[in-house]
């Protein structure tokens, strides 16, 4: 299982919440894994002009208010999937067999009811409220 959503929105609340530019050292500690892959997921939030970061000054900050990033944008700019794909078919199923010969179209359409509606509930919450959530267990 890919882990870098989770991670990045991890990172992302540490970003929000830290009164100064946070680094990828002190980010893999709280994640738990190591800076070279948070710069990774940060290259990645970057590119997706989510986070910036300034010359000569060590950290990242937001480049968007948490109440308007949507955890659908930070998904795809992870997931490098403008759709969210969660589940695949498998391949090969024998045309010689009734079930192999109509399983890929009866999944097919199962699935993408599962990867809408998985898609509209990530665009229904944002940075901020994981942010809320996480206040709200403190």
């Amino acid at each position: 299982m890919d882990t870098k959503f989770s991670v990045a929105v991890h990172a992302l609340i540490l970003i929000s919440e830290s009164p100064k530019p946070i680094d990828s050292e002190r980010m893999a500690r709280s994640v738990g894994t190591n800076a070279s892959y948070i710069r990774k997921i940060l290259g990645l939030l970057k590119k997706a002009n989510i986070v910036g970061s300034h010359r000569g000054v060590t950290g990242f900050s937001l480049l968007l208010p948490p109440e308007r990033l949507t955890l659908l944008r930070v998904y795809q700019a992870v997931m490098g999937e403008s759709q969210c794909h969660l589940l695949d078919i498998h391949q090969n199923a024998s045309d010689q067999c009734i079930v192999g010969r109509h399983i890929r179209p009866v999944l097919t359409s199962m699935f993408e009811q599962a990867e809408s509606a998985f898609t509209r509930a990530l665009s229904e919450q944002t940075l901020a409220q994981c942010i809320e959530g996480i206040r709200g267990r403190l």
